[in-house]
């Protein structure tokens, strides 16, 4: 069993330029710094730059764990999913997947069977305790993979497998 944070995000720059309160070249700097320093890779394609997370840097794994105590997700983690056993994977959607920090955090469940009411009663501790509501869906693998074709890598964020 292991959790991560998908080192797949897309992030547009006009959208961490709101979001951070910084100008389009501040962040262009800074995320220049982080490849120079191989936490990001990059890619250009037509004339955009795609960053991606470098997750066989030395200190991914911290940065990551940060990131998930953060955001509450390692309490979701912690509190709700490995208390119930039968999962297959849980992503993330959402705002979240897009990069942008929210209230709400959506969830995307792959399971073949679960007690969806024990389940109500983690969500609603993990809620309180991280001062966010949590949405989410459940699916088996095959209504996941129906579900899954209409996304992109950046729409769905491997939370949990």
């Amino acid at each position: 069993m292991k959790f991560f944070l998908n080192s797949d995000t897309t992030g547009y720059l006009r959208n961490l330029e709101s979001e951070f309160s910084e100008s389009t070249n501040a962040i262009r700097v800074e995320l220049n710094r982080f490849e120079e320093a191989g936490l990001l890779h990059s890619r250009k394609f037509k004339n955009k730059k795609y960053y991606k997370a470098n997750t066989k840097h030395p200190l991914f794994n911290d940065i990551n764990s940060i990131l998930m105590k953060y955001t509450g997700l390692d309490q979701i983690i912690e509190r709700v999913l490995s208390k119930l056993g039968n999962l297959d994977k849980v992503y993330v959607t959402g705002d979240f997947a897009r990069g942008i920090n929210s209230a709400l955090i959506d969830l995307v469940i792959v399971c073949e069977n679960i007690d969806r009411q024990y389940l109500n009663k983690l969500i609603t501790k993990a809620e309180n305790l991280i001062k966010r509501k949590i949405r989410y869906v459940i699916f088996n693998s095959i209504e996941f993979g129906e579900f899954s074709k209409n996304k992109s890598k950046s729409e769905l964020l491997l939370l949990w497998e």
